[in-house]
């Protein structure tokens, strides 16, 4: 079955096709057996039943240098074969980051890093050792899992720009060149996460934002594991 002719129906758009649909997995555990992971790959996107997977990336960067590499390898196969369309990973610090780009055997580079980012954990170090490599960078956790929606500089400019602190959040990110992933099940934040095009924030009001670095972290961290 053709993964283009595949349609696959929704409530609130009725038939689509495949290519409406971006889908994102992600290896759980690096491992030294380029087969295991070879064959974990194939388990998802069968899994999935649609065909192909548009972006596999590697979780973290757990398990040592010769598991990052031996799992890149396989992802690196699974785009060859066609069974992924690109290949990224997540939770890479610098040091993983550059470990990757510097192996001679590279033959498909990382296109994104996925990292917790926001005004409170900025993680500029990461950001600059992507861009240097020219690999995007998703921020999960753009909203800071709502623990910082009351921060009396995010009140303050919310009211602004007429906008609210959650569209604050993800306009920041926008702005500082990142893809941002806000998570919720709810269709009206969705809406209102996506409407943030009616704004720009300045140059020094960004840079207010960007003092507020705590390295926060909010759920968890392995981007200086070894």
């Amino acid at each position: 079955m053709a993964a283009t002719a595949t349609k696959y129906t929704l409530a609130s758009r009725g038939q689509v096709t495949r290519d409406d649909i971006f889908y994102t997995s992600k290896l759980a555990e690096n491992r030294t057996s380029y087969n295991a992971v070879r064959a974990s790959i194939r388990q998802s996107v069968a899994a999935c039943k649609l065909g192909y997977i548009d972006l596999f990336l590697l979780h973290s960067p757990y398990g040592g240098p010769a598991a990052r590499w031996a799992s890149w390898r396989a992802i690196e196969d699974a785009i060859r074969d066609g069974e992924v369309r690109s290949g990224g990973v997540s939770n890479f610090g610098p040091r993983h980051v550059n470990e990757l780009m510097g192996h001679t055997d590279l033959r498909i580079k990382p296109v994104v890093n996925q990292i917790e980012a926001h005004p409170f954990n900025t993680r500029e170090d990461i950001r600059a050792t992507c861009a240097r490599h020219g690999i995007v960078v998703e921020a999960y956790a753009p909203l800071v899992r709502g623990m910082r929606m009351r921060h009396p500089v995010i009140t303050a400019l919310s009211e602004k720009y007429k906008c609210t602190p959650a569209q604050l959040l993800v306009r920041w990110s926008l702005q500082h060149g990142l893809v941002p992933l806000p998570k919720s099940v709810r269709k009206v934040r969705m809406e209102e996460n996506a409407d943030v095009n009616g704004f720009k924030i300045s140059s020094a009001d960004l840079a207010t934002l960007d003092a507020l670095d705590e390295h926060l972290v909010t759920d968890w961290d392995p981007t200086n594991t070894d």
